[in-house]
């Protein structure tokens, strides 16, 4: 091992010529535009970096390499260095100082960026107190907007709009030859000078002679101790991730690249369940939305640990079922190999479960925490969950977690207490009911407030109002099945309309927005819902080509009182669909609302 001090220069030229990559365990660079401009004005005032770590590859690396972000024509080369620590900052820095184009990044709230950076002179020859505010970012066509874009404030278009300004542009700081037709312009102006000389000595003399702190491990260095290395040290302010953190682990794993001749990539085989669970069931998250959409690695890791625990608890090789950060970063990689098979078939058949349960899309799953003790259950007892009295407990314990909302906050005490306690309850029927099923309850006046999919059990009430067969009321064939509800783009739409609402029955219109007044229709049929119910209603029948009665069977099937939705009664049609929506929830908890008052269940 050794330390070395290279010119931030040379080090942005290795990283651009592919000399300078990561290890292909590496996780993508992630800093938004706030972290890059304060990493800059460090840059500018010489102020220590941090120590960056690289392993020499001695011409053959014992892993695959990438480029950094914004570097990809030099990937062809084969390395000297992989960069083990420094990622974040080493690629903010080539892609801000180095690349001629915009840097792609993140603004404050994670909104896709792509920007220019510039140092505004006359403040960075200030106090270094002012450095952080003159180093600024600007939009891709160099125009600064405020007033919602109506108004340009600052134009850096041009290099003479950029020298009027007074802003120089940091994306060639380290070419000489531009630096110098960019002075040229700026001094035409003569008073000019004395702030373009501060400029040199105070800021870009720093940018030119900043040296990078950079560890070097020998390219002898094992795998399992780069990986180890890349785990404790790698501090780029992003803190890792449970994944991130195995995928180091893994790749180190010394037996099995003994025994294959290479290191495990945890990532391309997450990336390949994900595929195969997201083709056959959507609701898992959309493919082309990359392995961390919807399911997540994190959730699949979970489920993983909860069954080698239960094994292990059940062989007296341990003590309790867990899924806690600890656990995850303890598994080992044979038995991830091993289990990770089940799992990923266990997942399949939640997916089919929800499928079940008119719940297929993404958006619409109440909670998809809830899938990784659920998940657990059916890869440690198989087929067991496939009996009649098995799916109608394993049903009634997930509505029971959907509409009783027990699946909001803190998880890992549920996940065990849930893996353990619904084993036992289907194995056996005088076991107790698991605790998501025993202390789960509906009070009598939530639907009031279920008002956005925010809410479990509003997303669960949209599902079981398609479970117990609502049919379309323009596409009025059939019930709406799970392929239909993509197809014909159902949503939840309102009944009454807010400002009938307002209107007739001003002291109700806080009710307007109740999943009492919504419910699972077409795109095609809303475009049809305008005016009154009444007058709308006659619309729909007429398109429908059924007759009047017939259609009314079809509305009836949303549980709707349709003689009160005819004659425009808005309360009559509220309470009354209050009362049938609460007996559909007591139907799937199988047990009775509460009132908000009361002590007992009524």
């Amino acid at each position: 091992m050794a330390l070395d001090n290279p010119n931030l220069k040379d080090v942005l030229k290795d990283v651009a010529s592919g000399a300078l990559q990561l290890p292909d365990f590496q996780r993508q660079w992630k800093w938004d535009d706030e972290r890059i401009r304060a990493l800059i004005a460090t840059v500018t005032l010489k102020y220590p970096l941090g120590v960056v770590m690289s392993l020499h590859t001695g011409g053959k690396s014992q892993f695959k390499a990438r480029a950094l972000k914004g570097a990809e024509s030099g990937e062809a080369r084969t390395p000297d260095l992989l960069l083990l620590d420094g990622q974040q900052r080493m690629t903010s820095l080539f892609q801000a100082l180095h690349q001629d184009r915009p840097v792609e990044t993140v603004d404050s709230r994670g909104g896709d960026l792509k920007c220019w950076y510039y140092v505004d002179i006359a403040k960075a020859v200030g106090s270094p107190a002012d450095r952080d505010d003159a180093i600024v970012s600007v939009p891709e066509d160099r125009k600064l907007k405020r007033d919602f874009a109506r108004k340009i404030i600052l134009d850096l278009s041009t290099i003479e709009l950029e020298c009027a300004a007074g802003y120089f542009p940091l994306h060639f700081v380290f070419d000489t030859h531009r630096v110098s037709a960019w002075q040229q312009e700026f001094v035409q102006d003569a008073s000019n000078w004395p702030l373009w000389s501060q400029f040199q000595d105070q800021v870009l003399h720093n940018m030119l002679s900043f040296d990078v702190p950079m560890i070097k491990l020998a390219s002898t260095t094992t795998t399992d101790a780069v990986c180890a290395v890349f785990e404790r040290v790698n501090s780029g302010g992003v803190p890792l991730n449970v994944f991130e953190l195995l995928t180091a682990t893994y790749a180190g794993n010394q037996e099995h690249v003994a025994a294959h001749g290479d290191y495990y990539r945890l990532p391309d085989e997450w990336k390949q369940i994900k595929k195969e669970l997201t083709s056959a069931y959507p609701v898992f998250g959309r493919p082309e939305a990359g392995a961390e959409n919807g399911l997540s690695s994190s959730d699949f890791l979970q489920a993983v640990s909860l069954v080698r625990t239960w094994e292990a608890k059940q062989a007296g090789a341990g003590t309790s079922v867990s899924c806690k950060r600890r656990d995850l970063l303890n598994l080992p990689l044979a038995d991830f190999r091993r289990l990770a098979p089940r799992v990923a078939a266990a997942f399949t058949w939640v997916g089919g479960f929800l499928e079940r349960q008119s719940i297929v899309r993404t958006g619409d799953l109440p909670y998809q925490t809830q899938l990784v003790p659920l998940a657990a259950v059916r890869a440690l007892i198989g087929t067991e969950t496939d009996t009649p009295g098995a799916d109608e407990r394993i049903s009634q314990w997930y509505w029971c977690g959907v509409l009783g909302e027990m699946y909001g906050g803190s998880l890992e005490t549920r996940f065990t207490r849930d893996v353990e306690q619904l084993i036992d309850w289907i194995r056996g029927e005088d076991q107790a009911a698991p605790d998501t099923v025993s202390e789960a309850a509906f009070l009598d006046d939530r639907l009031d407030t279920l008002t956005t999919r925010n809410s479990a059990a509003y997303k669960g009430i949209y599902a079981l109002l398609i479970k117990q067969g609502a049919v379309d009321w323009y596409f009025t064939d059939s019930p709406l099945a799970p392929a239909q509800l993509v197809e014909h783009a159902v949503d939840v739409r309102l009944i009454f309309p807010k400002a009938w609402i307002a209107r007739n029955e001003p002291t109700w219109a806080r009710y307007a927005t109740s999943i009492v007044n919504k419910t699972p229709l077409s795109l095609r049929a809303s475009k049809s819902m305008s005016g009154p119910p009444g007058a709308y209603l006659k619309t729909l029948s007429l398109e429908s080509g059924m007759r009047p009665e017939w259609f009314e069977d079809v509305v009836a099937t949303h549980l709707v009182d349709v003689d009160a939705l005819k004659e425009g009664d808005f309360v009559r049609f509220y309470e009354n669909r209050a009362k049938q929506l609460r007996d559909l929830v007591r139907a799937a908890m199988g047990k009775r609302t509460v009132f908000r008052d009361a002590t007992e269940w009524v």
